[in-house]
This record gives C-alpha cells, structure tokens and sequence, in this order.
C-alpha cells in the first residue's frame, strides 16, 4: 500500500494562500526561512500538505503578537513536519510564547498609565513632559520613544 499523501492532501501555492489569508509572496517567504515547506510537481509548482495551514496560522498568531520570525521559527521547530501538531505540541510551543506575551502585555500597560496621563495633565508644557526629549538626549538609552516605552528609562532632562 502506497503510504504517500494523495493529491487531495495538497495545496497549491494560491490554494493555501486563500485558506490563510496570507499573500503568495509572504508564503514563499516563509518557505525561504523554513517556516513551511512544499513539494514540487514534475512541473516545479508548489504543493504543500495540508498540515501547513496550522503552522501558517501558528506564524500568523505570532506575528500578532509581535514575535520576530526567528522567535516562531524557534517555536516551530518544536513541532511536527509531517502532521498537525496535538495538543501537548501545541502547548509546549504556546507556552514558550508566554514570557514575550507578558512583555508585551506590561509595555502596553505603561503606555496606556503613560497617554492617560498626558491626556489628563493639559499642562502643554515641554517642560515638565515626560514624553518630551529635547536635543534627542534619549538617543543613548535606545531606539524608539523611550520615555513612553520604556518604565525604567529616567525622566527626560529638562530643557
């Protein structure tokens, strides 16, 4: 008995696409990392096993919540090729999410004490605002708003 998945167990590269909702260009970019993988025709078209749906929705999921690609190929490479994941995989791969979530978490509530604050102060003064950085003087803690992103980072010097 032939052991290989029929042709209806494949998906075709605009097949997939559809069901994920995600572009045929962004798909081939995730067969470029190794996030998925298809077969090719004797013709060379794309052919990928069911199974890479999950793991399409699995990038998807963590690209929401604002994994890099190197973190969900790290997560992927935890769980089944061939078949989709049950659900201790998917837990044990969940769960090394969960740190990152937190984070994420944590930032958007600083930001959110941070805006209503603003929001609520009125005070339009450049002076006394925590948002505020004159001459780029928090240029050397880091990238991005650091006053606002960032608990930890001192109070914006005074101008």
């Amino acid at each position: 008995m032939n052991s290989s998945p029929s042709q209806h167990d494949r998906l075709t590269i605009g097949d997939l696409a559809t069901r994920s909702g995600v572009a045929t260009s962004a798909l081939r970019y995730y067969e470029e990392l190794g996030l998925i993988r298809s077969e090719r025709t004797t013709g060379g078209q794309r052919r990928y096993p069911r199974a890479m749906l999950r793991r399409v929705a699995f990038i998807r999921a963590g690209q929401r919540v604002g994994l890099s690609l190197d973190e969900i190929r790290a997560a992927l490479a935890r769980l089944p090729q061939d078949r989709a994941p049950n659900a201790t995989e998917w837990n044990a791969a969940a769960r090394a999410w969960t740190h990152h979530v937190d984070e994420q978490i944590a930032q958007l509530e600083r930001l959110k004490r941070k805006l209503a604050g603003c929001i609520g102060c009125g005070c339009l003064s450049l002076r006394k605002c925590g948002l505020y950085n004159p001459d780029d003087t928090a240029a050397d803690k880091g990238p991005g708003a650091r006053y606002l992103l960032d608990e930890k980072t001192a109070e914006p010097r005074q101008p």
